[in-house]
């Protein structure tokens, strides 16, 4: 299995500020550091301290002003999220924020981090980490490659990949569904009312069909080449 090199290029770093509550945003900061090619600046903004149920003042958390690029939102607390969010739109600086319910306009939020679309304003992480898109090589009815053009920024994706080498064309999109909810750090308890499921199933099904749609496409070049007068 090999890692796309040039997904993530750009002409210097992103800057990234990452903000988490405990140990929430670990994992994607790992991800994204092994996976990203160099292509980020991250900075890790922790919140370790109980927090009451109202916060009235998010001053004593939350900086003033941010210098970045994107912010990650990591927050548990809503209200620190929604105050967040409203400090990067007045700085005009995007924010995604994975499975929040917002109001604030320019809040990328989709349900889990590995179902984020492509946004150009979000720059080289928006081509590098979101929705998981592969190129895959089949050699004798086997997966012989799996190369990750994008994948979820806890690395899901790059370890359940690796894994694909030699399993079978009819067997590998329930073995990618398996293996990224075993490699996925999102919290199964969150179940969400609108999907019908956890972040860690609902990460499963995007990895599968993604892989399907990979599977379709080699099978599918493979067929023009072996076709009679491919040449």
């Amino acid at each position: 299995m090999n890692d796309n090199h040039n997904a993530c290029s750009s002409d210097r770093p992103l800057k990234i500020l990452v903000f988490q509550e405990g140990g929430r945003g670990e994992s994607k900061v790992k991800g994204i550091q092994r996976h990203g090619q160099n292509q980020f600046d991250i900075t890790l903004v922790t919140i370790d301290q109980p927090l009451p149920p109202v916060v009235d003042d998010a001053s004593e958390y939350l900086p003033e002003t941010i210098s970045a690029d994107l912010v990650l939102d990591f927050l548990k607390h809503p209200y620190l999220s929604h105050d967040l969010a409203l400090i990067c739109q007045r700085m005009g600086i995007p924010i995604v924020a994975s499975g929040k319910k917002t109001t604030v306009d320019g809040t990328h939020t989709p349900p889990v981090c590995c179902a984020l679309a492509r946004h150009r304003e979000l720059g080289s992480y928006s081509r590098c980490f979101g929705a998981p898109e592969f190129d895959v090589t089949i050699k004798d009815g086997k997966i012989s490659e799996v190369i990750v053009r994008r994948g979820a920024p806890c690395g899901a994706t790059w370890e359940a990949a690796r894994r694909m080498k030699g399993t079978s064309v009819e067997e590998a999109p329930v073995r990618m569904g398996l293996d990224t909810q075993f490699f996925c750090t999102a919290d199964p308890s969150n179940w969400d009312p609108i999907w019908g499921k956890s972040p860690v199933h609902l990460a499963a099904d995007l990895h599968r069909a993604a892989l399907v749609a990979a599977l379709k496409t080699a099978q599918s070049d493979d067929d023009r080449v072996n076709s009679p007068g491919a040449f």
